[in-house]
């Protein structure tokens, strides 16, 4: 997979970029870098990655500006966001513009091929089963009081408000809409979503769904049909 697998690295800062690009060169990617903010989503369009690793403070345009235009425009590529920045805030705030995952700086390289890896499988899990494609397969379903749409990953609430869901986003609603009313522990989510592989904690899945009870309306303090089951993990309620 990996030879035909470009991975677009932008970073300003010279060394960092060189070397990310030097290590997915020795483990077999095709590999692309930019180093202004303002210039990644045209170097995006020009290279067509597979996957993005994107800095936060960039020169030109931060890395949460580039990723939520990204996915307002539709683009679907996995990114992983780098930070030097370890508070929570900003782990949420990288979530909420469409992160697929983030590594806080100064990280370990295994630790980032490991997880550059593991979003690529995940990716292309989703493409071998076809679920998003096959014509025999409902084109949307419904969580709460909104509307998935899987060809598209907008989502549309009841009071008519249109959101986009990140890759990560989709395939935790998906993997909770085939368990309705099933309490799922955070560790069997994790492996079923993030992959058993997955380096991280379950805070992790905490944020995503804290970002998924908002763009589906379920947000508040006592979530209707996203409930958390203390001390155990979530259960997906469906309305009747």
């Amino acid at each position: 997979m990996n030879a035909d697998t470009k991975i677009l690295v932008v970073e300003d800062d010279a060394s960092i970029r060189f070397g990310l690009v030097e290590v997915f060169e020795s483990e077999g990617f095709a590999t692309a870098a930019c180093e202004r903010g303002d210039r990644a989503e045209e170097t995006i369009a020009e290279e067509l990655p597979d996957l993005i690793i994107l800095d936060v403070m960039l020169p030109g345009k931060n890395g949460y500006e580039i990723c939520r235009d990204l996915r307002r425009g539709g683009c679907r590529v996995p990114i992983l966001m780098l930070t030097a920045k370890g508070q929570e805030l900003d782990k949420v705030v990288g979530l909420d513009s469409g992160a697929d995952d983030y590594v806080t700086k100064p990280f370990g390289v295994r630790e980032l091929v490991a997880r550059v890896n593991a979003l690529l499988r995940r990716i292309q899990r989703v493409e071998d089963s076809g679920e998003t494609s096959s014509p025999d397969k409902p084109k949307n379903f419904r969580v709460g009081k909104a509307i998935i749409d899987e060809l598209t990953w907008e989502i549309t609430r009841i009071d008519g408000e249109t959101d986009r869901l990140t890759p990560k986003e989709m395939e935790l609603l998906r993997f909770l809409h085939r368990h309705p009313g099933q309490v799922l522990s955070r560790d069997v989510i994790l492996d079923a979503v993030w992959g058993v592989r997955y380096f991280g904690t379950t805070r992790t899945l905490d944020q995503c769904v804290a970002q998924l009870r908002k763009k589906i309306g379920d947000a508040g303090t006592s979530p209707q049909f996203l409930r958390t089951v203390h001390g155990v993990g979530y259960r997906l309620d469906q309305p009747a």
